[in-house]
Order: C-alpha cells, then structure tokens, then sequence
C-alpha cells in the first residue's frame, strides 16, 4: 500500500507539470562526489604530462629498456603511479602490466612487439556486484610517420591528456569506496591500429568480464583550431555509435526500426548520461554529443570494446588543432608545429577530467540496472511500465524517464517506489526509460522497455517483441 501511495503522489506532481517547457529542473549533488571534482588538480594534470614529454617518444615500437626514455620507461612511470596511490588505498586499489606478445603484421608494426597496458583496478566493495567500469586512455604517440620510433614525439595532448585524466581519476578516486569495480587503464598500440585497446577488450569477453561502461579519453586538452582559428573551453564531445554491431542483423534491427528507437542505443545511452551528469557537477562545460562512433572516417579505442558488445564512447575536446597532432616537431611557414605542451589549456583538461570522474562515481555508486523492463502494447493513450528490481545494489526507488521522440536528452523525471506505473502520455509520442537510484541518489544507466506481448485473440500470432535497450549490451 505504501507502494501504491507513493507512485500515485509521484504521478500526481508529474501531472501537474505537463508541459516540458515549463518544467523546472533541481539539481541535487552528491557530496562525495562534489568533494571528488573538488580535488582534481590541473597542476596535478601539468605535471603528468610534462614527465610524459620528457620522456621523448612513446611509441609503441620504441626501447623499452632505456631507464628514462622510450614506451618502456613510461609505462614504468605509469605503474609507480599507481602503485603509489594504491598504498594509501587500503588494499583497493592494485596495479599492473598486462602483456600480450603482437607479431610483425607489414603494416604499422614491422617486428614482433610486446604490447603493455598500465592497468589499475580499484574493486568494488560490494561482492554482489560484478560490474566493472572502465576509463582509458592511450600512453602511445606517433610522429609524421607511425613507424618513425627513434625521434622525438612530445604527445602532449595526443594522448598525453587522456593518460594524464586516467592517472588523476586514479589519484582521486582510489581514496574512496564504491559498490562497484572501477579500472584506469593506459593502453599502448593505439597508433598501431587499436591494439592494447583490443588486447584488453578480447581479453574482458573471454573472461565474460560485466562491463557497464567504458569511457575513452583521448586528446581532451587543448581549446583551439586551426584554418577556422576557433578557440573555446566550455565544450567537449562524446561520440557514441547509434546501432551496434550486435543489433544489425534483419530480425533486430526490424524490430527496432518498428519501435523508432535507432537513436537508443547503449551508447547513446552513456552519451546522454555523460551529459547529464557531467553537466550537474562541472561549471562552464557543456558535454556536445556527436551521433557518430567516432570523428568523420577516424577511430579509438573504444571501438573494440564496442565490437565485442560493450558499451562506450569517446571523450575529446571540441576544438581540435591538426598542427598538432602526428606531427614531427619544426617552424614551417611561420608555423609550430608538433604535440607540444605549451599548446594545452590545463584548465580545460582539469574539467574534462572531471566530467570523467564524476560520472565514474556516479555509475560505480549507482544500483544495477533494473530488469525485465517492459511497456504494454495495449491501445490507449496511457502508457503502462512494468520492471523488476536489479541483481544488485541497494535501491532507494526509480526514475522513469521520459522524452519527446525528436529530444537528444532525457526531459523529465519521475521518481517512484513502485515496480510499475501507469502515465496518462502516449507511447505514441514519447520515449522512456527506466534507472535504478541509490540512497545517496545516484542514477544507473537507463533502461528502455521492451513492448510486452499482447495476449493471442483469435489464433492470431502476437507481434514480435522488441529488443530491450540500455546502457550495456546483453
């Protein structure tokens, strides 16, 4: 009954504030989470990169026993990193290189090569809870030429600051406890062809390992363009594929076609979400969701994830400058160029890394997501949503989502206790979606329904169900 009475006082509110336009929105923090955002550091961030710099070149195929320079040696930095935040960890954190050995392909690796992620893992506290969260970032640089491994590559911003956000997550959150697993990882490889990235990503399916979400970082850190000379640092974007690997064949990709839900996939999913949160606790930065895996005709390293059938995007700055990037080091028609430091905005890298922390924290501290998600098929211009609840996690209630069909975000929340509800909007002309809510208020990723079966009337075969949908591929 208790239940009951608080569905019917949440739909109560809702209905009174019908019109989106109207609609006002509260936002409420975590305070563990604020404290967190509060501690990034852009010295911190500068001082990552400038002894990434000063360690000449990183390319994959360059020493790796000289002591101070070469991939070799940073990844060494990288582990001692880690290392030293897991002593004050408490035992939560731990770190290591995992290897796997590349044979000589003719293309951009001309001899065999030990591939090494720098992987930190900050497990969860929960034991019923086998999601992993996944941050990452690429320690690798190129110069002009991907093969060159001997001259020096600054790689600053590519992917300097994608490196240096994963070691100050790492910093930051290895100080807190959080229901489920989180890992920062720099890959190697990338500039090869995505290798530690799909490394790692095979290596997570053999192990059948839960993965939520993954968030790539990769060249976040500086504020302008060049040809348009555009110059900003109050945007950054996520790219986020549409439909997956996994959803094209006939059957599921009719099914969602039916449903209209081409734009909801698990990855538009976490872009929204990104938004979402990143935007609650970071001043001046607006999250630019880009409907597209990755920039036009480019890759990174969240697509093996994404072929494998995880969820995850890319993460990078809204203003890119291709003077500096895969580009040697020199003045040429009046021009600098090359991956340099003095060409970062660290004010902008600290908030983009934040955006990366505070949505680590949120899905890490969030309940499962809910199952069984489903929306009736009747005809009726009420919409009725029924679910279960998650396989783990402490759940104070629910959040049912909803959009207009032609919004990119999320429009309207509705808070319930119940397992169920019945709203007086069309499916006709509305999404939803369901999210799991912790005691502290913090969201999981959203559920949408799947259309429930009609019952059979008259030896007819119902319809089809669609696909559920949500922000982790099953």
């Amino acid at each position: 009954m208790l239940m009951r009475r608080g569905l019917l006082t949440a739909l109560a509110v809702f209905c009174v504030t019908q019109a989106f336009p109207q609609s006002t929105t509260i936002i409420q923090k975590d305070p563990q989470i604020e404290k967190m955002v509060s501690e990034v550091s852009a010295d911190s961030l500068q001082a990552t990169i400038k002894q990434l710099v000063a360690f000449g070149t990183r390319n994959t195929l360059s020493t790796t026993t000289d002591p101070k320079r070469g991939i070799g040696a940073a990844r060494n930095w990288i582990l001692s990193r880690f290392n030293s935040f897991a002593a004050a960890s408490g035992g939560r954190l731990s770190a290591r290189i995992d290897t796997s050995t590349y044979v000589a392909d003719g293309r951009r690796v001309d001899v065999t090569t030990v591939l090494a992620n720098v992987v930190a893992t900050l497990k969860g506290t929960d034991p019923n809870d086998h999601r992993i969260f996944i941050i990452s970032g690429h320690m690798d640089n190129m110069r002009t030429s991907v093969m060159d491994r001997t001259g020096d590559a600054p790689g600053a911003n590519d992917d300097g600051s994608g490196t240096a956000a994963v070691i100050e997550c790492a910093r930051v959150m290895s100080k807190q406890n959080f229901p489920a697993t989180v890992i920062f990882v720099t890959v190697c490889g990338e500039e090869q062809g995505l290798l530690g990235a799909g490394f790692m990503a095979e290596n997570a399916k053999k192990n059948n390992w839960e993965i939520g979400a993954v968030l790539n970082n990769d060249i976040m850190g500086s504020n302008n363009t060049n040809e348009t000379n555009i110059i900003g640092n109050t945007k950054v974007r996520v790219f986020s594929e549409g439909l997956s690997a996994f959803e094209v064949d006939a059957a599921k990709a009719a099914a969602i076609r039916a449903s209209g839900l081409e734009n909801d996939g698990p990855s538009r999913q976490l872009a929204r979400y990104i938004k979402e949160v990143g935007e609650r606790y970071v001043d001046n930065l607006e999250v630019f969701m880009v409907y597209r895996p990755d920039r036009f005709g480019r890759g990174g390293d969240h697509q093996p994830y994404q072929q494998r059938g995880y969820t995850a995007v890319r993460i990078t700055e809204m203003n890119e400058n291709y003077y500096h990037q895969h580009q040697n080091v020199r003045v040429e028609n009046g021009i600098q160029y090359g991956d340099l430091p003095e060409f970062m905005d660290f004010e902008y890298l600290r908030k983009n890394t934040c955006l990366n922390l505070s949505n680590l924290a949120n899905l890490a501290k969030s309940p499962a997501m809910p199952q069984e998600v489903s929306i009736a098929m009747s005809q009726s211009n009420y919409t009725s949503l029924t679910w279960k609840a998650p396989a783990s996690g402490t759940v104070k209630g629910y959040y049912i989502m909803m959009r207009e069909t032609t919004s990119p975000v999320w429009q309207k929340k509705i808070f319930t206790t119940a397992l169920q509800a019945k709203l007086p909007y069309s499916k006709d002309n509305y999404f939803f979606a369901i999210q799991s809510v912790s005691n502290d208020g913090n969201e999981g990723l959203p559920v949408v329904p799947s259309a429930a079966r009609r019952p059979q009337q008259n030896g007819a075969n119902p319809p089809a169900a669609t696909p559920q949908r949500n922000g982790a591929q099953q």
